[in-house]
Order: C-alpha cells, then sequence, then structure tokens
C-alpha cells in the first residue's frame, strides 16, 4: 500500500517544557503537529464532537505527531498548538469583531507569555503562594488535561444532585490547590475553599495564577489605540469560511 507524506512542523511549547518530568517527552519544549487535512475538517464538522464541547481536543490529537500522553498537556500549551494549527490550516490571518469594530491580525506574530523562570523547580508543576489578607500558605499546580478531566466529572456529578447550583469556581480552587499550610490532605484542602477561603484572597490567588502560568498572549494593542484587546476565539476560528 503507497504511503503518503505529509509536511509536519515543530512548535515551541509556551512553558518551555520547564512543568514536565524529564521523563515526559514534553520536557523537551516542543511538540512536533502535522498540516490539517480533510479529516480534520471532518472533525471540525462533526456535530457530536460540538454539542460535546470536545471538538478542539479530538482535533489537536489528531493533529499531534508526536509520542506524548495528551491530558498531559497544561492548558497554556494546548492554545500554543491550537493557534500553530489555524495557522498551518487556514493561514496567519484572523478576522474578528470586537467592540463593534473588525479588525484582521497576524495569528504568527503572537508571542508566548514571558515566565519567571525563577518561580519553577524544574521538572515540577507546582508554585507557593502567600494569600495576603488571611496569610495562609498554599502551594498549587497549572491545570493539565487530567486537571481538567477531573474537574468535569465532578461537576457532571455535581449537576445531577443540582443543576441550577453548580460551585465551579470552588471545585475548580479543590483541584489547582495542592496543599494548605503544609498539609496535603485533600479532606484538608476542600474543607479550607468550602469554610475558609476569603472571596479577596480567591481573588489574588486566581489573579495570580493568571499572572505567571505560560500561554500565549491573547491580546493586541490596535494601530493609534492604547488599551490592548482581548483576541475572541469565535467560531470563524476554527471556521474561517463562517
Amino acid at each position: 500500500m503507497a504511503e503518503f507524506k505529509l509536511p509536519t512542523e515543530v512548535i515551541e511549547l509556551p512553558s518551555k517544557g520547564l512543568l514536565y518530568p524529564e521523563s515526559n517527552p514534553l520536557s523537551s519544549g516542543q511538540i512536533e503537529i502535522k498540516y490539517m487535512t480533510a479529516k480534520e475538517e471532518d472533525i471540525l464538522t462533526n456535530q457530536s464532537y460540538i454539542r460535546k464541547g470536545t471538538v478542539v481536543d479530538k482535533l489537536l490529537q489528531s493533529l499531534i505527531v508526536s509520542k506524548i500522553n495528551y491530558d498531559d498537556l497544561v492548558v497554556g500549551d494546548k492554545n500554543a498548538i491550537l493557534i500553530a494549527a489555524r495557522i498551518l490550516g487556514y493561514g496567519k490571518d484572523y478576522t474578528f469583531t470586537a467592540n463593534g469594530t473588525e479588525y484582521t491580525i497576524d495569528l504568527s506574530e503572537l508571542e508566548p507569555k514571558e515566565i519567571d523562570e525563577s518561580l519553577i523547580t524544574k521538572g515540577t508543576n507546582e508554585f507557593t503562594f502567600t494569600l495576603p489578607h488571611s496569610g495562609n500558605e498554599v502551594t498549587f499546580k497549572i491545570l493539565d488535561g487530567h486537571g481538567e478531566r477531573k474537574i468535569d466529572r465532578e461537576l457532571e456529578g455535581l449537576k445531577k444532585i443540582s443543576a441550577e447550583n453548580l460551585p465551579e469556581l470552588t471545585t475548580r480552587l479543590k483541584h489547582i490547590i495542592t496543599s494548605v499550610n503544609g498539609d496535603r490532605e485533600e479532606k484538608t484542602i476542600r474543607s479550607f475553599v468550602d469554610t475558609a477561603l476569603l472571596a479577596r484572597d480567591s481573588r489574588a490567588l486566581r489573579d495570580y495564577i493568571r499572572k505567571i502560568q505560560p500561554d500565549i498572549e491573547m491580546q493586541f494593542v490596535p494601530q493609534g489605540g492604547e488599551q490592548p484587546i482581548a483576541i475572541p476565539i469565535g467560531a470563524s476560528f476554527l471556521y474561517p469560511d463562517l
């Protein structure tokens, strides 16, 4: 049977591989993906995937050539792969509307966020933060696919109990925080989030995580403007013909 060669590209990960153990191929800080084909367009139009909200994951899993566990990827690295897949599949120009104005940007000019490597112990996905108002010290991790799946499963279970009152924020925090004042017991962490985590500290922790987590800078300053505008990932990002 004839073999068909497909072009591939090596993508630099925003994390630089620093959050992954040395035994993990992702610790190289790079990942190889192939160009989008008609097979991936089938994935993008699969109504079942769209309804379940899994279409992006299915697409990226199909495009990644490197031998990795997809769920090991942290969110920011997935975003970088998604941007690269869009460029390779449909080109670098992306048109969208924000604040009533239409913009076209060059996706290839988006840069990874600068990360403070001094905060990272190479091969360890864990960080320390002292909550500014209560003084409690917590450690936390940057969510990967394994963590996201656990959160989704827990929320699905809670939805069966009460679909109108889902504790999405606190559920996520229970999976992000890995210790409280040195105590790594899951029971302690859950009790702390439910009963002792001040709203002001919760916001401060989430802001700190957003600040330090590796990712792609998804904003730009329009010509003649001063304030950055967030780049929305709308339907036309993966479906530019719409």
